[in-house]
């Protein structure tokens, strides 16, 4: 008979239910000893750290954009200011279908299309909640949107600021224009002082007094919920808490409005310059010599700035930048020319000051002029010549001849030396971007922009051509201008300035701002004399090559004209305006001052592709000195 199995181990049981009992129990101590350790790092170590973090859940700071500062001309007429305007926004939370909202907004002329992608980003960039400007809008498509607006869930009209220029394109090289913020200005700027702003300066004096014109921002507290959603708003009556429950109140720092500028500019001198120079691309400045306040800086065709504070479409601005007249182009500041003869009486006054030449002393003019042992012949504008001449008639009748002379006795590094102590050469300072430096050539900035060795060599040649401004020799229309201030003055110059006071955007308390000068020029008063009596004998002697336009005016004025050519003309090849294509053709200048006794404007005009600078340059400037001394309006004169 098999033993008996046992069915059951009471004892191996028991064992197996004490050690589960052990372990659970460890567990359970385990898990109680890692939650009080949280509840202690969360109440006692941690507990600075996340009340900060629960705060900043329950208060925003929303920043406040300030109100940019005006523009004045110097008579008090504004020239940019702040209009109110319809801004359309949109909500991404209340748009089920963004793509075809953004297609409807296209079809009704608001957006364009090639801006749609773009636009698509923008809304993305921003939380689902927040307000997103998409543009500005007119008068008439706010009203187009407004009677349809219940088609368009989550799209909106509301007010806002817009940048406005009453004088549309005049003077807009100058004050310049805002626009959208761009990657690159981000680097530039304190970005906390833009978190509310859109735009910013873009060029003139927009750009380079933006600080000023900016102001600071403000802010105010906002109860948000952990979204970020806003529950209580200061400026808000529909708060979703009481604001007893955060403490009684929540901060506001108004922002501070930017402050208005006061320019140089004279809006009747800047009207009657651009009206002077037509359809003619070119550039007009005029400086007082007395302090070197611009009072006309003037460079056309111009552009609308109003376009790009509305937001300009890609086309248009495409359109705009391939314009082969160049419109966004400063000429003024940027533009660079051979300043042809109207460099002469600084040259004449640089053989003064050198005692290079004998100014009484007469020389023959048959026309031409040749280097001894070279039978290049450098020709005079008037091919028969100018007779026996002196430096007074050289000046008065532009003979080129008497020049090339004149240059080939002072040479080069003379020539350099004093045409840069007039400015030549260098930015004027005048406080806004895009000034270039021109050229005032020599042998060593030759060395520098010449590669192959052979062409670095100075030349006989170059000094010759460089006694009538053509060769390398290039200026702006703001050099020649303050150049001529200084000349008027008789030395005693200023940088040249477009911002004289700032005004207080508050308080409206006005502060002058003082001129800068220049260090001045040491030339003996005789020999100011003589130059000044030549470049009035331009004007008032019959022989003058500005005699015609200048001769009636019931003023003094001291002038020179000057004619550069843009293309080399071969030895045998004769020069014919006719046969040229018109963008081929001289450009046309002149410089002036007036009164002659004692200097209160200075005067430069170019004109490109216009021709000689007596038929084309020099009745812009008399448009200009007319309405300067007798406010007249602008009467259409021959070119």
């Amino acid at each position: 008979m098999s033993a008996a199995v046992p069915l059951k181990d009471h004892w191996k049981e028991q064992r197996l239910f004490f050690t589960r009992i052990v372990a659970a129990v460890v567990v359970m101590v385990a898990l109680t000893g890692v939650l009080i350790y949280r509840l202690v790092q969360l109440q006692i170590v941690d507990y600075q750290t996340f009340a900060d973090l629960s705060q900043g859940n329950r208060l925003r700071i929303e920043p406040l954009p300030p109100t940019r500062g005006l523009v004045y001309d110097r008579n008090g007429k504004i020239l940019a200011e702040n209009l109110p305007a319809w801004e359309l926004v949109l909500i991404p939370e209340q748009i089920s279908d963004l793509d075809a909202s953004l297609d409807s907004l296209v079809e009704l002329g608001l957006v364009d299309v090639e801006d749609r992608p773009a636009l698509l980003d923008l809304v993305r960039s921003h939380r689902r909640f927040e307000h997103v400007v998409l543009g500005t809008l007119s008068e008439e498509t706010a009203a187009r949107f407004a009677v349809r607006r219940h088609q368009h869930p989550g799209i909106d009209i509301r007010e806002g600021l817009v940048r406005h220029y009453p004088y549309g394109a005049s003077a807009a090289h100058a004050i310049g224009y805002v626009a959208s913020i761009s990657t690159a200005d981000l680097e530039l700027i304190e970005r906390s002082e833009y978190a509310a702003t859109s735009h910013i300066g873009k060029t003139g004096v927009e750009r380079g007094f933006e600080f000023e014109l900016h102001g600071n921002a403000g802010y105010r507290q906002q109860v948000v919920n952990a979204q970020g959603r806003v529950l209580l708003d200061p400026a808000s009556r529909s708060d979703q808490v009481d604001s007893t429950t955060f403490g009684g109140g929540l901060e506001t720092l108004w922002p501070a409005p930017g402050q208005n500028l006061v320019t140089s500019l004279d809006m009747e001198l800047q009207l009657a310059a651009e009206a002077a120079l037509g359809e003619f691309r070119g550039a007009v400045v005029a400086i007082d010599p007395r302090n070197g306040d611009v009072l006309a800086l003037v460079s056309t065709p111009a552009f609308d700035p109003n376009r790009f504070t509305t937001g300009l479409s890609q086309q248009d601005f495409r359109e705009l930048n391939n314009d082969p007249d160049n419109p966004l182009f400063n000429r003024a500041l940027a533009g660079t020319y051979p300043p042809g003869s109207v460099v002469k009486p600084f040259l004449g006054l640089a053989a003064l000051f050198y005692a290079s030449i004998e100014p009484n002393g007469r020389s023959m003019c048959p026309g031409f002029f040749m280097l001894p042992g070279n039978s290049h012949r450098y020709r005079d504008w008037r091919p028969q010549g100018h007779g026996l001449v002196d430096m007074h008639d050289a000046i008065v009748q532009s003979c080129d001849v008497y020049y090339y002379n004149l240059a080939v006795e002072l040479g080069i590094d003379k020539i350099e030396q004093f045409l840069k102590s007039f400015g030549f050469g260098a930015q004027t300072g005048i406080g806004i971007s895009g000034e270039r430096r021109g050229v005032v050539p020599s042998r060593e900035w030759k060395r520098r922009n010449f590669s192959r060795r052979e062409d670095q060599v100075w030349f006989p040649g170059e000094t010759v051509i460089t006694g009538i401004g053509q060769g390398f020799t290039l200026v702006t229309p703001i050099q020649l201008a303050h150049a001529t201030a200084v000349l008027a003055n008789r030395g005693v110059g200023y940088r040249p300035r477009l911002v004289i006071a700032t005004e207080n955007g508050t308080t409206a308390e006005r502060v002058d701002l003082e001129p800068v000068g220049i260090e001045p020029l040491d030339i003996d008063d005789s020999q100011w004399q003589y130059i000044h009596d030549a470049m009035a004998g331009v004007t008032g002697e019959p022989r003058g090559s500005g005699f015609n336009t200048m001769n009636d005016a019931p003023y003094s004025v001291a002038g020179k004209t000057g004619t550069a050519q843009v293309f080399s003309i071969a030895q045998e090849e004769k020069y014919d305006a006719e046969n040229v294509s018109e963008r081929l053709r001289d450009h046309g200048l002149f410089i002036a001052f007036a009164p002659i006794e004692s200097p209160t404007i200075a005067v430069a005009v170019v004109v490109e592709n216009g021709g000689g600078g007596a038929s084309a340059a020099a009745p812009v400037a008399r448009t200009l000195l007319d309405v300067y001394f007798m406010g007249t309006e602008y009467v259409t004169r021959e070119h």
